[in-house]
């Protein structure tokens, strides 16, 4: 079962932490739950509606039965697709943990289910002194993570996944993601499967524009 308040992380950027978060979100909602997404920290946005907002923002949105305003969900969006930390300090401001848990506590409050999804991958700095897994560590919840399943990704696996629990936080799983053609993936799943003492919550193939992946998750085993 995927609790029903967790953190998203990956990897490394862009290996489908939007796609798992959105269906885990879709899964949360179809079991009769109001739920929430949260992005507290996005770079590489646009200027929308008088507001720097994000697509992977938008796109939990697009998925949230509960009505909240976008800077609630995504309290600080950077206009560059460059790390949290680099683009913050381009126009002065600092992003804050403490921020982020009092915009957390107030999602929380009125949604039975929040999915916050991290940036860039597990150690990413948020400051000078923070990573997005203090972030984590400060709002206390289960994580997930994101593997794109591709050369590589066995040592990024498991690399995470020691981290994650010197930080003692709990592995709620993790998702085999596939951003390309499947390959040689099953020999990678297995190897994963006998080394993360967690359950794999799904095996993702590539989707088309627009598909869920809803459908293939919590395949717990």
């Amino acid at each position: 079962m995927i609790p029903k308040h967790v953190f998203v992380t990956g990897t490394d950027t862009e290996v489908g932490k939007t796609r798992i978060s959105t269906g885990l979100m879709g899964l949360l909602r179809h079991q009769g739950v109001s739920v929430a997404g949260m992005k507290p920290v996005a770079s590489g946005c646009h200027w929308i509606e008088g507001q720097w907002q994000n697509e992977d923002a938008l796109a939990m949105i697009a998925q949230s039965n509960v009505s909240l305003p976008y800077s609630l969900i995504n309290p600080y969006a950077f206009e560059p697709a460059i790390a949290p930390h680099i683009a913050a300090g381009r126009v002065n401001t600092e992003v804050s943990i403490s921020d982020i848990k009092q915009q957390f506590e107030r999602i929380k409050a009125v949604s039975d289910a929040v999915v916050v999804e991290g940036a860039g991958g597990w150690l990413v700095p948020l400051n000078q002194t923070e990573t997005m897994a203090d972030l984590a560590v400060a709002l206390d919840l289960p994580v997930v993570l994101v593997v794109a399943i591709k050369l590589g990704c066995i040592n990024h696996a498991l690399l995470s996944v020691e981290s994650i629990q010197q930080r003692g936080l709990k592995i709620a799983g993790w998702v085999a993601n596939h951003l390309d053609e499947q390959g040689e993936s099953a020999e990678i799943i297995e190897t994963l499967k006998q080394h993360i003492a967690a359950p794999c919550l799904g095996v993702v193939p590539r989707l088309a524009e627009g598909q869920s992946a809803a459908e293939y998750l919590c395949q717990e085993g």
